[in-house]
């Protein structure tokens, strides 16, 4: 069966879902390997729109599935803050040294 535009939509979301899952259990391994994938489907959404529209349904869903994503990439980056903090603090100290 061939997939519809909008579920693209739903398949990001999905894999949106499942990063935020991956980042309460801190795992950024998979967060990182998540955002991946949702790459391609952003790719692979950006080609099947060209020549697809959506319903006026669809669109609705679109958007409340857009919120959601929304919603979870916020809680994401809340998640990851400390992560990325410690990295950084890493990164000077390794730039520091190569000074």
């Amino acid at each position: 069966m061939q997939q519809m535009l909008i579920d693209y939509y739903r398949a990001i979301e999905g894999s949106s879902r499942e990063m935020l899952e991956a980042a309460k259990a801190e795992d950024w391994d998979a967060v990182v390997h998540l955002e991946g994938a949702c790459a391609v489907l952003i790719e692979q959404l950006r080609y099947k729109s060209r020549s697809e529209d959506l319903t006026p349904e669809q669109r609705a869903e679109k958007t409340r599935i857009m919120q959601r994503i929304l919603n979870n990439d916020a809680q994401i980056r809340y998640l990851a803050e400390p992560w990325l903090a410690h990295f950084e603090k890493r990164f000077d100290t390794h730039q520091q040294l190569m000074h």
